[in-house]
């Protein structure tokens, strides 16, 4: 639709963008490196930022960045995640059917890990996403799954990530031998208007625009609305585009802005 009106070679703001054309600042670089540290020497990492800022995106991009002949990345997401299906989901990953007993689940982990890193030099990265939503009984879990060999070395690398409410949770004093065992910490912060403003000239460009479509006056108004998540952005420049296409705009200025998200977004 509106992306033979703007002469665009690609959708503008996709959920499912490719890794190696994503938006980089800085500070997401030193997030990724901090991430890409804690899978490589087998650490415990906790990744947190507010709903929307990409921390899924960041973890895509882990998972494309880790040498896979050296790497093993795990995932879980599941908002009820119990310990017997934590395992049972990590162990199926790894191509082995889990026992019925947690413990023994728990041991046959261990064991394929420790094989896997002895005989093929293989490094296993568990990342389980929407952590905030982890009970207090998968976060002891969790704890009993990095001690190995005397609490003297962890047999897998591991990642939590999840809303500010992980952090909270980790902050609790019934939860103080996890956090005690955390690694390294990272936040994903919300843009600021100039990283809004490269961030959509990037997309823009990565989807084939050929001039600037948006003016300053209308990024501004993108970012009051979305305080800078990603998330926001995208969707508010979608419409907008929507808007602009139907209206005959070339030019996005700030009215188009107001009125898509008076109409759209209040």
């Amino acid at each position: 639709m509106y992306e033979e009106f703007y002469q665009l070679t690609q959708t503008p703001f996709p959920r499912n963008i490719a890794t190696d054309k994503l938006y980089i600042t800085p500070a997401l670089q030193e997030v990724l490196d901090r991430m890409t540290y804690a899978a490589s020497h087998r650490m415990f990492a906790v990744l947190t930022g507010d709903c929307g800022t990409g921390k899924s995106t960041i973890l895509r991009k882990l998972s494309d960045t880790l040498d896979l002949r050296r790497h093993r990345m795990l995932y879980v997401s599941e908002s009820k995640l119990k310990p017997r299906n934590f395992y049972r989901i990590l162990l199926e990953q790894i191509g082995v059917q889990a026992r019925w007993n947690v413990s023994d689940a728990k041991r046959q982990l261990h064991e394929k890990l420790s094989v896997m890193r002895a005989m093929d030099g293989i490094r296993t990265v568990c990342v389980v996403d929407e952590s905030h939503l982890l009970s207090f009984e998968m976060l002891e879990e969790i704890r009993f799954l990095l001690n190995m060999h005397f609490d003297v070395e962890s047999p897998i690398g591991l990642i939590l990530a999840g809303q500010p409410e992980l952090r909270a949770k980790l902050g609790l004093q019934k939860c103080t031998a996890i956090r005690q065992r955390v690694n390294i910490q990272s936040i994903l912060n919300h843009y600021d208007l100039s990283e809004t403003t490269a961030y959509i000239s990037h997309q823009m460009t990565v989807a084939g625009a050929r001039s600037e479509i948006f003016t300053k006056e209308a990024i501004r108004k993108i970012f009051e609305y979305s305080t800078g998540i990603p998330r926001l952005i995208n969707n508010a420049c979608t419409s907008v585009l929507m808007y602009g296409c139907q209206n005959q705009m070339r030019l996005i200025d700030d009215h188009a802005v107001s009125t898509v998200l008076e109409g759209e977004f209040s």
